[in-house]
């Protein structure tokens, strides 16, 4: 409990002092003391970071699903807008010295003083009077305006333009990707077998029923013969999202399509959702496994995170009494079980899960926690496949992280 405490203080103090230095650099250091745009900056300052709390914890809390929805733009949105300002901003930082030396130095050059002309000899007139000393200026201040405000603005233009980007790409809906993956013993038959698969579509406040409509469509353009959905359909209850996943029922593909749960499936009512998929017509895999007519098994696993509640992975159930000589391939959720793939003799693993990282360089804190982020590997003699996912967690937003739908082909080695 200490511990959890000390992480949660250490967290809070980054996050406050990021968000000071944002202040700072954004507001404090562009406005004039006691002005209004200092005063409403200020209260930005202060509102953004509330609405991102109240869209991280209103779901859990159980608040209303309209306030979710209300909280979520602003709050997720600012998140990421956080994360890509203060990276511009501290890439920036070195050019605020350079560019205040480079004014000075043109402000201190000499100015090209004229020829002198001779002046006729004259009576000697009274001498003037001085004139008044003059107000003192400030050219250091004056020249460090200017830059906060260049550099800054250009910071700020290009993290709303990187978030505005990758918002689009999320909204837009995932591509299609195609990956081929050989397989010893694979029959004839099966070769060219297509799956679909879709992970991580995360409907709730922000992606709803027309998220759901476009990941559809684009799967049934493709013709799959089989759609596996890997986990992480939602984030909220069958109450307030039961109709956003309606459009599930019109997949179509010729072996049907099948559904394992995902982490967030367990925070959302995991039984209720796999009774609810299936009453759309997608066949929940909780430790099971089904022979499929062109020469192989399916297996699917529940997700790591239902252990707590009795629901974990049990590969023993799933592909403990298999006949070996067949082909297996298996639904899981987490990336992280491919140890247990191997031993029980997977021969392809198909995952999600880890969005690609979502929003760069989240891959590099993802790759820490999984053995594959995103594409095809190989471990021993079993194949893992992971999807950067259909939708986004969070903010709405992916950068270096497009989503996808991946269409999987498997090829006989025997064909």
């Amino acid at each position: 409990m200490v511990l959890v405490v000390l992480v949660l203080v250490v967290v809070l103090g980054l996050l406050g002092g990021v968000h000071w230095y944002v202040w700072r650099r954004l507001v404090r250091d562009l406005t004039v003391p006691g002005g209004v745009a200092r005063r409403v900056g200020t209260g930005v300052a202060v509102a953004l970071p509330l609405l991102s709390v109240g869209a991280l914890v209103s779901g859990r809390a159980g608040a209303p699903f309209v306030l979710e929805q209300v909280l979520a733009w602003p709050g997720f949105l600012w998140l990421a807008v956080l994360l890509y300002v203060t990276l511009a901003l501290a890439v920036t930082e070195p050019l605020r010295p350079l560019l205040r030396r480079l004014l000075a130095r043109r402000a201190e050059a000499p100015a090209e003083v004229p020829a002198e002309v001779p002046v006729p000899v004259s009576v000697p007139a009274a001498a003037p009077e001085p004139p008044a000393p003059a107000a003192p200026e400030t050219p250091d201040l004056s020249r460090r305006l200017f830059v906060n405000r260049v550099v800054s603005g250009s910071a700020a233009a290009v993290a709303l333009g990187t978030v505005g980007y990758g918002t689009y790409g999320v909204l837009r809906g995932p591509r299609v990707k195609r990956v081929t993956v050989p397989l010893a013993k694979l029959p004839r038959g099966a070769h060219g077998y297509r799956i679909a698969v879709v992970s991580d579509i995360h409907l709730g406040p922000i992606l709803g029923r027309a998220h759901t409509q476009r990941i559809v469509d684009t799967i049934n353009a493709t013709q799959p013969d089989l759609v596996a959905v890997v986990g992480d359909l939602v984030d909220g209850t069958v109450a307030n999202l039961g109709p956003a996943a309606e459009p599930l029922a019109r997949l179509k593909a010729r072996d049907g399509a099948f559904f394992v749960t995902g982490n967030h499936e367990y925070f959302s009512g995991a039984d209720a959702w796999v009774d609810h998929v299936r009453e759309l017509g997608l066949r929940p895999l909780r430790n099971a496994r089904v022979e499929i007519g062109a020469g192989f098994d399916l297996a699917g696993v529940d997700d790591v995170a239902g252990e707590s509640e009795g629901h974990g992975p049990d590969f023993g159930k799933a592909l403990g009494d298999r006949d070996r000589s067949r082909t297996a391939v298996l639904l899981a959720h987490q990336p992280i079980v491919i140890d247990d793939a191997v031993r029980h003799g997977v021969d392809l693993q198909l995952s999600g899960h880890t969005h690609g990282g979502q929003l760069w360089p989240g891959n590099l804190i993802a790759e820490l926690a999984n053995p594959t982020v995103a594409g095809l590997e190989r471990y021993g003699d079993t194949q893992l496949y992971v999807s950067r996912g259909a939708g986004a967690w969070g903010p709405p937003v992916r950068v270096g992280a497009p989503s996808d739908i991946t269409v999987v082909e498997l090829a006989s080695k025997q064909a």
